[in-house]
């Protein structure tokens, strides 16, 4: 993970902020920011109904820093089986979300940079595919589109104009169609009482 921080800190560079992983001490910070940006109603999305009772993919989990340490931006992905292939074997893939970044930082590039280390990050550790639930017009960006998310479904209910998807393998994607569904590392309920 370092070589990719630091690849992408050299792009950014000098900037406001930093690219780091994310550690035990950022939860508190993390989840305050994710409630100012994502509003009360977080947790009744379809998306978090797969990342509940889960940890992030190994070394997937990044935040952003200003000057003095503090959690200004997050990022995580997670372990999911994109539906089938047309063999009927299980497609894994990551599932991207939430991207949040404190609205005193918006526009100076913090989402840019997360996305960045989140995608090179992930095609490193040898993942072939992300998909989100976003607006398009910012993910696209990124090589994020519906067309190969247009046979999957999430569990529960969604827009399907904002379920996009990236392949970091050409072809990772190709016949896929079903139900995502979590296949990460469940959080223990220890790491429960830890982070409480």
């Amino acid at each position: 993970m370092a070589a990719v921080l630091d690849s992408v800190r050299a792009f950014f560079a000098p900037s406001v902020f930093t690219i780091d992983a994310e550690n035990p001490g950022d939860v508190v910070a993390r989840e305050n920011l994710l409630d100012r940006a994502m509003g009360p109603n977080r947790r009744r999305k379809s998306s978090e109904k797969i990342r509940r009772g889960r940890i992030p993919a190994e070394g997937l989990a990044i935040v952003a820093r200003d000057h003095d340490g503090h959690v200004i931006g997050t990022v995580r992905l997670w372990n999911i089986e994109a539906g089938v292939n047309a063999e009927g074997t299980p497609i894994n893939a990551l599932l991207l979300g939430p991207l949040a970044v404190d609205e005193t930082y918006e526009g100076k590039g913090v989402g840019s940079a997360l996305m960045r280390a989140a995608i090179l990050e992930s095609k490193n550790r040898g993942h072939g595919a992300i998909l989100l639930v976003g607006d398009a017009p910012y993910y696209e960006r990124f090589g994020f589109f519906g067309e190969k998310a247009q046979h999957l479904v999430m569990p529960g209910p969604f827009e399907r104009s904002r379920f996009l998807a990236l392949e970091l393998v050409e072809g990772w994607l190709d016949g896929a169609a079903g139900m995502i569904v979590a296949s990460g590392r469940m959080l223990t309920t220890a790491l429960i009482r830890r982070a409480a």
